[in-house]
């Protein structure tokens, strides 16, 4: 069910362009999302999808063109206390867990607000105990990522993005080393997060997911989005010619 949006998106692209190692990885890309939507972008593998996150979050700075996230004028970004600020509000999850191997599951969800926005340790354990719990996971508190699942672990990885409490969460193929029933229990959290009001923009290859999840989908291909639209008019009527081979591949 597509929600109400405001006016103003909380995520702006502006016909960003990107080049990597004298190759072309995004060209002249535009691309809104709205408070509390769920936006999934879809296409092959090297079509620019997760670069495209990582300008969202600054990791990559953009060569043309404009990225506004969640207030912060991204694409004018110096110093790394506003790169900080940013990803306070725009959090990323990535499909590698990037969990410090020496720290518990609880450890790694309370390090960055204690350590990098310095709030209180026990107000932060507690968030993080009921954020484990969210996640299914208030049992593995005391577990370290070499004593976890890979589902476990890109499930603590959600829970530390949560932790700072971001307006918008960025998922960057965070199925894609799983198992089938460890997909299938990271992406019902995805859908009960953002069924609560997160904004998600989600690149994904599990196109059932953006059926039935997303409120709106894109299709990048060679580094541009061709083709979005709602998600029964994607799947059901597709336009462009690229978007119909890829779909009759990948259904």
């Amino acid at each position: 069910m597509l929600r109400s949006m405001p006016v103003e998106p909380i995520v702006r692209v502006r016909n960003v362009s990107k080049s990597l190692g004298g190759a072309g990885v995004l060209e002249d890309v535009s691309l809104d999302v709205y408070k509390g939507e769920v936006v999934c972008l879809v296409g092959p593998s090297g079509s620019g999808k997760s670069t495209l996150l990582r300008c969202i979050n600054a990791l990559v700075t953009v060569d043309r063109g404009s990225i506004e996230a969640a207030g912060h004028q991204v694409h004018a970004l110096a110093s790394n206390r506003d790169k900080i600020a940013l990803r306070k509000d725009v959090a990323i999850v990535f499909q590698q867990y990037n969990l410090f191997p020496h720290k518990t599951a609880l450890e790694n969800v309370m390090l960055a607000p204690v350590h990098v926005l310095g709030e209180d340790p026990q107000d932060v354990e507690r968030r993080a105990r009921a954020l484990l719990a969210k996640v299914w996971l208030q049992d593995k508190a005391a577990a370290y990522p070499g004593e976890l699942s890979g589902g476990q672990q890109q499930r603590v990885a959600i829970a530390r993005a949560l932790a700072m409490r971001p307006k918008v969460m960025l998922l960057d193929e965070i199925t894609a080393a799983l198992d089938p029933e460890a997909v299938r229990e990271v992406l019902r959290i995805v859908r009960d997060v953002a069924a609560e009001g997160m904004t998600c923009l989600v690149v994904t290859h599990e196109l059932r997911f953006a059926r039935e999840a997303a409120d709106h989908v894109h299709f990048m291909n060679a580094g541009s989005i061709i083709e979005h639209a709602p998600p029964a008019q994607f799947f059901a009527q597709p336009m462009h010619e690229r978007l119909k081979a890829f779909l009759a591949q990948a259904l």
